[in-house]
Parts: C-alpha cells; structure tokens; sequence
C-alpha cells in the first residue's frame, strides 16, 4: 500500500506555494518549486553575466539538457525531441507536414483538448476532413470508434493520452497500432500523461507525441516537447518553420534553406530560454522521485478523494475502472464557476470546465487537504 504520508512531507517544502492555499489544480497548472524559482534566478544571472554569449556558452546547453530530460522520461532519443512553445504551434508544424490530396481525413475525438480539433478544422481550406468521435459517457471514447472510423483516406489519428476533463487513460498503443494497420499516422497529445503516469513511445509505437512543463512536469508555460519518431523525422518537412530548424542555423545563409536531420527540423523559433530553465529545473523532481512512484502515489490520492467525495454525498465522474484513471477527478455541478469561487473566497483552489468542477491532487497533496476540499465543497454547495 502506497504511503500517503512520508512522499508529500518530504517534498512539500520544496514547493512554498502549499503554505498559501490548499492547492488542488495541478491539472491546470502545477506548482512552482523552489527549484524552478533557482533555475529562473540563475537564467536571468547568466543573462546579465554573458549577454548574447550565453547562447553559445550556456543556453544551448540547457536546451540540449532538457531535450535529454523529457527523452528520458518517455523512453525516446534526445535526436528524437523538439523544444516549441506550446501544442498549438506544435500541431500548426506537423499539420504543415502534411498533404491532404490523396489522404485527407484526420481523426478526433470530442474528448480531446479543443487546440486538437481547431488544428484541423482550421486546415478544411487545404482539404483536411475533420472526423469527430463522440463519448457515449463523457469519460472515454471506445477504441472500436476508431476502428470504425480509420480507413485509406485517413492522414492521422490526433487524440489524447490522458482526457483532460475526465482523467480517461487512452490505450495509444491500440490507436497507433489502429492507425498504422491503416497507413496513417499517430498524434498523441500527452500533456495531462507526461510526469504523473509512465509514458513509453516506444512502447506504444506512436508517431507523434507532446507534452510540456505547464501542468504534471512542474516546469510553468512557455515550453513543449514534441517526440517524433526517428524513422519519421526525414519524412515530414513543414511549411511552418524558422531558422532554428536549419541545420547550420548560426550560418544565417537566406540562400538555401537546409533543414536539421534531427527533430530541431520542427523547431520554429528562438525558444524562450527561461521556460527551458524552469522545466528542466521541473523535470528533474519527477526524474528524482520516479515517475512510478509519482504514479502509485497520485493514484492513492485520488481514490482517497473519491471515496470521501462518495461518503458526504457527492458524486464525481470518473471511469469505473480507477487503473484506467489518472489525477482528475471530475465532479458535476450546477454552476462550476460559482463553486471555484466560493473555494477560492476559502484559500482552496480547483478549477472548472462546462458542467464541472475539476479536481487533482498530486505528491505534494495529502489526505487531510483532500478532507479540507471536501469539507469546503459541501459547505458552498449548502450556501
């Protein structure tokens, strides 16, 4: 039995936030640890120290590192990852990879974060078809969905590792196979997997796979990491580029553009270095805890926090089987907005999506502050 005790007292110190709220959103945002607080204080120092030197004598290096960091903890190749700022310019890359005269169709999921389907709707103009699965329940998409709905005119398969408004743990490795079988592509958006439960692209055989620091990797906005499969680097050359993607970029040559062998090919644009401080600084708290331990840990607390949501009456929204959950934990209300408020107005913070509220311990949280949201859920739902 996991230890709910020992992990989150260990490692609350490390994040001086917790002394200020009770802290249930890392779905959303996770907390920022002294050192990430480091990192950035160290980036801004060698800033002043180096001038535009540091690029070549330290920031380069740091971005090197963190493409290990992330590789590592996917099970990939540092070749095999690219530094962007966010998954919506990381979509705009591989969608510009793509040609959608011979196989058009791109399928989605009504589940899946919204930056997924607006990518390709926006691309309707260049022939995508947008095929969009529904959720009989709100909490998964059945795999024979997309069985029924992969076929020759399919270009990829884009969807979610872990759903963002149900915590549904995707099986990517069936979806890949589902894609491939079918001569399409995978595109996996791990962004609420990376950090809190193991992720092996390898494994899974997946294509396409993005996460960042924003929520699980405690890293703060302003950075991804896009995995491409090696054997499918050389074969997707995107319109939407920069001059981090040449592969002597320092030549400055406007005569010829010549893309990187490796993922920096799908590297847009001068990065923002202090988010690649703060992830790495991020990154390392799980690499030094264990991403099975994280896991192992976050689970208990979320089964901890449903069972006591069950016992004051409440009734979350999660799948049946918890081994297919992770660290979201979904309860419908009438009105979402006003119960995050009525918390926040308590010094406890959650968040809200239509029709819900949203709720997600992780490590650093603890049975009792688990009780404490209860507690102050049922005391703004009483009014």
């Amino acid at each position: 039995m996991t230890d709910l005790t020992s992990l989150s007292s260990l490692w609350r110190p490390e994040f001086p936030g917790l002394e200020r709220s009770t802290y249930m959103n890392t779905c959303s945002l996770g907390q920022l640890s002294r050192r990430s607080i480091e990192a950035m204080n160290r980036y801004m120092e060698l800033w002043m120290s180096y001038g535009a030197a540091a690029w070549y004598e330290l920031w380069l290096g740091e971005m090197a590192d963190a493409r290990a960091r992330f590789a590592r903890l996917i099970n990939a190749q540092p070749h095999e990852i690219a530094i962007l700022p966010s998954v919506g310019v990381a979509l705009s890359i591989i969608g510009s990879s793509l040609d959608y005269d011979h196989r058009n169709e791109v399928v989605i999921t009504e589940m899946d974060f919204p930056t997924i389907p607006y990518q390709w709707m926006a691309r309707g103009e260049e022939g995508a078809d947008v095929r969009l699965l529904t959720s009989p329940d709100r909490i998964h998409t059945p795999l024979q969905a997309f069985a029924d709905a992969v076929n020759a005119r399919t270009a990829l398969v884009a969807t979610t590792h872990v759903y963002f408004t149900s915590g549904w743990i995707q099986d990517i490795a069936a979806i890949s196979r589902l894609a491939h079988d079918a001569g399409a592509l995978c595109v996996i958006d791990g962004y609420q997997a990376a950090g809190q439960i193991p992720v092996d692209v390898k494994a899974a055989g997946v294509d396409v796979y993005l996460s960042g620091g924003l929520k699980w990797l405690l890293g703060g906005p302003g950075i991804v990491f896009m995995y491409v499969r090696e054997e499918l680097i050389p074969q997707l050359n995107p319109t939407t580029t920069g001059w981090f993607a040449a592969k002597d970029m320092f030549k400055f040559n406007p005569e010829r553009f010549i893309r990187a062998e490796d993922a920096r090919r799908f590297e847009p644009g001068t990065p923002a270095v202090a988010a690649v401080y703060t992830a790495n600084a991020g990154m390392s708290i799980i690499e030094e805890i264990g991403v099975d331990v994280v896991c192992a840990h976050t689970k208990a607390l979320d089964a901890d926090l449903i069972q006591r949501l069950r016992a004051a009456g409440l009734e979350p929204r999660i799948p049946a089987d918890l081994e297919r959950h992770a660290g979201i934990v979904m309860l419908p209300v009438d009105d979402p907005a006003g119960l995050v408020q009525g918390l926040r107005d308590r010094n406890v913070i959650i968040d809200y999506r239509p029709g819900a509220v949203r709720l997600s311990p992780y490590f650093y949280n603890t049975v009792e502050e688990n009780q404490i949201l209860v507690d102050a859920i049922v005391d703004v739902l009483k009014g």
